[in-house]
Parts: structure tokens; sequence; C-alpha cells
């Protein structure tokens, strides 16, 4: 497994080593909607079919409509190819986010990077 940063604003995080991590760090905004897209393209491909890939939303600072169609396009990719796509530590916005859409119904979320 392996770690991705989508690098919006903010430091970058070195890859662990045998997990599958996308760390986002900064907006997730139409701004930086294709970074954001490209790491998760590269990290649900380069995972096993079957496994879990993790985004760590830790260290986002913000998501509009732009960063949340690229988690459901993400989602979707990760369905095709049988992975489950996780999101870790969203902040309370994300939640609501999340909750306002009815895509909270859409992903799993969990407080922090599993395992």
């Amino acid at each position: 497994m392996a770690t991705d940063t989508a690098h919006t604003r903010g430091p970058t995080t070195p890859a662990e080593p045998g997990r599958n991590v996308v760390r986002v760090s900064g907006e997730m905004d139409l701004e930086h909607a294709e970074e954001l897209r490209a790491s998760l393209r590269a990290a649900l491909t380069r995972a096993p079919a079957g496994s879990d890939v993790v985004v760590d939303l830790q260290n986002s600072s913000f998501c509009d409509s732009s960063g949340l169609n690229v988690l459901l396009s993400a989602r979707l990719w990760a369905l095709e190819r049988g992975q489950n796509l996780i999101l870790a530590a969203p902040s309370h916005q994300m939640i609501r986010i999340l909750e306002l859409t009815e895509a909270d119904r859409l992903f799993t979320y969990v407080p922090g990077i599993p395992g």
C-alpha cells in the first residue's frame, strides 16, 4: 500500500509504506480539484482490488461542491474496482456538507486513520 498527498495548501506528508492513504492538506475547492482528483485516481489505480483506500482529511481546511464532486467520483471509481473509499478525520464542516447533500449515506467515515 502507499500514501499520496493531495497538496492543496500546506505541508506535504511523507508516504507510509504498506497503506493506501491519500492525505489531503488545505482546501478542496475548484482551484485544487484536479490535483485532488489525480491523487485519488493514482491511489485507487495502485491499490489492489478489494482493498480500502483512506482519504485522510485531518489537515483539510475547507471543502466546496467541487471537492465533494471529486470525492463522489472517487467513490464510484472505487466501487468499480471493488474497493472501499473511507473518509478519515473529516471536519465538522465536511460532515455537515455530507449530511446536507445526503452523501453521508454513501461514504464510510471514521474519526481517525484506521489501523
